[in-house]
């Protein structure tokens, strides 16, 4: 007759306790990176809202937005705890954003959003609203020949922030720093920015250079070489979508998002990408 051992009730408890408390198996790099691009490539559509500090001429600035969004075609809406909103729909307005100032004369205004006005104060162009620049941080352009800062992320561990359970992607590039780099013919900030993955604020502001001009042939710019010398991507364990973006520069803190109330692919009228919808002061 075959017998069972029969633990006592107590040890039972404990040893299931210890099992489910075991932690799981570790992500790897590459599959965090692979999951958070993912995330962000498949989004439907996004509401959130954003809160950000930028660097802007030497001082820190804050602002915080309730953004909606919907892809394919794009279509954005965003509203900030000043009461400007912002509406822009891939199609229209001759692709410029309707733009609501909430201050005298009151009159909704038509603004490139990837012009100077619209760009002055601000690190990145209302149409990188959500998580529009962070995939294109991590995996760099095509014109980018050196790929040492993209291959500097790293899984860094676990961490809680805002409430929600992360993986921690850290990029570490002591090497961040200006180059003199020449321009060539016809090219932009935005050119500019692509081929180094630097981003287009510090140029405009370090070479008093304007966003939406061509840059003069043979002009000898300072520019990064890289986005930062320090990144840290806190990325949400569930929907693999960030929490927070931090990037440190030679000069600090150069920009940190934080993203909460966070709602991914629900669907979103199409009335509320309209400049009528109820609420909207357009």
């Amino acid at each position: 007759m075959t017998r069972f051992l029969r633990l006592p009730v107590p040890i039972a408890l404990v040893l299931t306790a210890l099992a489910a408390a075991s932690p799981p198996e570790k992500i790897t790099t590459e599959q965090l990176i692979t999951r958070l691009s993912s995330s962000i490539d498949n989004l439907k559509t996004l509401r959130c809202t954003a809160r950000a500090q930028e660097r802007v001429n030497g001082v820190r600035q804050q602002a915080q937005s309730n953004i909606k969004m919907a892809y394919a075609p794009l279509r954005i809406y965003l509203r900030n705890e000043k009461g400007i909103e912002v509406l822009w729909v891939a199609g229209q307005n001759n692709g410029d954003a309707w733009v609501y100032p909430n201050s005298f004369p009151f009159v909704t205004v038509s603004l490139n959003p990837n012009g100077s006005m619209m760009r002055r104060s601000q690190h990145h162009s209302v149409l990188n609203a959500g998580f529009g620049t962070i995939s294109s941080l991590i995996h760099g352009s095509s014109l980018r020949q050196d790929r040492s800062f993209e291959r500097s992320f790293r899984y860094a561990g676990d961490t809680t922030v805002l409430g929600r359970a992360c993986y921690i992607l850290r990029s570490d590039f002591p090497q961040f720093k200006y180059v003199t780099y020449k321009v060539g013919k016809g090219e932009t900030v935005a050119k500019v920015a692509e081929r180094f993955g630097c981003g287009e604020y510090r140029i405009m502001e370090r070479n008093g250079v304007a966003i939406d001009e061509p840059i003069p042939e043979g002009k000898v710019l300072q520019v990064p070489n890289a986005y930062g010398r320090r990144t840290i991507v806190c990325v949400d364990q569930k929907q693999y979508l960030p929490v927070v973006v931090q990037v440190v520069d030679d000069k600090g803190l150069f920009e940190k998002f934080e993203f909460t109330n966070v709602v991914a692919n629900q669907p979103i009228a199409p009335a509320e990408f309209t400049k009528t919808y109820k609420g909207y002061k357009f």
